[in-house]
């Protein structure tokens, strides 16, 4: 949740026309994603959340909503491979604070992470609002890109801490991302919090944030980043935009880390934050709803599913997909909604299976060692009951 400010630069910003901005134009493969968002899920989500408590730090109700996400992403087809914690504690308090790391990993550029994040920590009242709406945008994203090839990496970020000034994610970047051998890679942050609007109002407009702080260094690609934003929004979704500045969320300790940020926030601010009464009540599910195939259409774009592909060649991508290509040492198998039992072969150019694996429970991803093999073109192939999946590939 944002602290109140007194003195706000505010530049109102309408919706480009779609050829202005980096060229974005609408795709029906990604409105086709953003289409199955479901308003029944985002307000069931909600409801659930609600319903966990008052999410301090240190009480069963944070370690219960902690569990709760978990659960949701592995009812989504994420594996506990993918899942992680990141633990901290900081001075003045004793308790154990846990981030939530959800990791998708990309097919062409797998070393690059697009983030997404917001907190699930509340502050006096159950936090519906702050941030519980930011939490169900994000969980509609996880659950609809999860058998998405996307060339980018993705991480969903949930933060713990952050209404105790940004624990989580300072604690993140301090020892994760910067912890990482090369630094961790980050394209973009992109921040959801506080985004259900208020009950009785007309809420038809986006907040998007862009980077006016120092370090300075990121703000022009900050505001480029918030541009296509815009855009998205334009495009999948019926909302308006208005572009403010980016403060006192859980992007800013990436923004002083000098990473690229952007983020969401509701234009109509609640008057709940913060209390015993931040309850689902006062807020605009249909907005909150909107706000989610915002997000969905923005992290097709940021993490590129590949436009170039035909309707029917986006949705076999759905059946599986190989990665890295061209390849040296590991051939990733993604098996998308393909059963996970089938049997992966690699064919050479004539028509010899040089290899064959039968996987009984497969993992959402799996690994295939191809050094050994000769250097050129071979056919790598799926087969999951009566559905068989094929695609080239160039080991290097």
């Amino acid at each position: 949740m944002k602290a109140f400010c007194t003195y706000l630069v505010i530049i109102s910003i309408f919706v480009f026309p779609i050829y202005q901005v980096n060229a974005q134009v609408f795709n029906a493969n990604y409105a086709a994603v953003v289409n199955q968002c479901s308003s029944t899920t985002v307000l069931s989500n909600l409801t659930e959340y609600e319903s966990l408590g008052v999410k301090r730090r240190g009480t069963v109700a944070l370690d219960n909503t902690l569990t709760w996400l978990k659960n949701k992403y592995l009812s989504y087809g994420y594996t506990a491979s993918q899942i992680t914690e990141d633990s901290y504690t900081y001075t003045g308090s004793t308790a154990v604070c846990k981030n939530l790391i959800v990791t998708k990993i990309g097919t062409v550029y797998p070393n690059t992470f697009v983030i997404i994040d917001g907190h699930y920590d509340s502050l006096n009242g159950t936090g519906t609002n702050d941030n519980g709406s930011g939490l169900v945008c994000i969980l509609e994203v996880a659950r609809l890109l999860q058998n998405i090839p996307t060339q980018y990496s993705i991480k969903f970020i949930n933060f713990s801490g952050e209404e105790d000034g940004l624990k989580g994610s300072q604690h993140f970047v301090t020892s994760v991302v910067n912890s990482t051998t090369p630094k961790m890679n980050i394209k973009l942050v992109f921040n959801l919090d506080e985004v259900g609007g208020v009950a009785g109002l007309v809420n038809n407009i986006i907040t998007c944030e862009n980077d006016t702080s120092t370090p300075t260094t990121n703000n022009a690609a900050s505001n480029t980043i918030t541009n296509e934003l815009i855009t998205c929004v334009g495009l999948y979704s019926p909302l308006s935009t208005f572009m403010d500045r980016a403060y006192s969320s859980d992007y800013m300790p990436f923004q002083s880390n000098n990473e690229i940020i952007t983020g969401f926030f509701e234009k109509n601010e609640t008057t709940h934050k913060h209390t015993t009464s931040d309850f689902l009540i006062y807020m605009d599910p249909t907005y909150n709803y909107n706000f989610a195939k915002a997000a969905i259409g923005a992290m097709l774009h940021f993490a590129v599913v590949d436009t170039s592909m035909s309707n029917e060649e986006f949705e076999a991508g759905f059946q599986g997909s190989f990665f890295p290509n061209p390849t040296k040492d590991f051939l990733n198998i993604n098996c998308g909604k393909l059963d996970r039992k089938y049997t992966f072969s690699l064919v050479d150019l004539q028509g010899k299976t040089v290899f064959s694996k039968t996987f009984e429970q497969a993992k959402q991803t799996e690994s295939i060692a191809v050094a050994d093999f000769s250097k050129g073109m071979y056919l790598a192939v799926i087969v999951s009951g009566n559905k068989r999946f094929t695609n080239k590939i160039v080991i290097e």
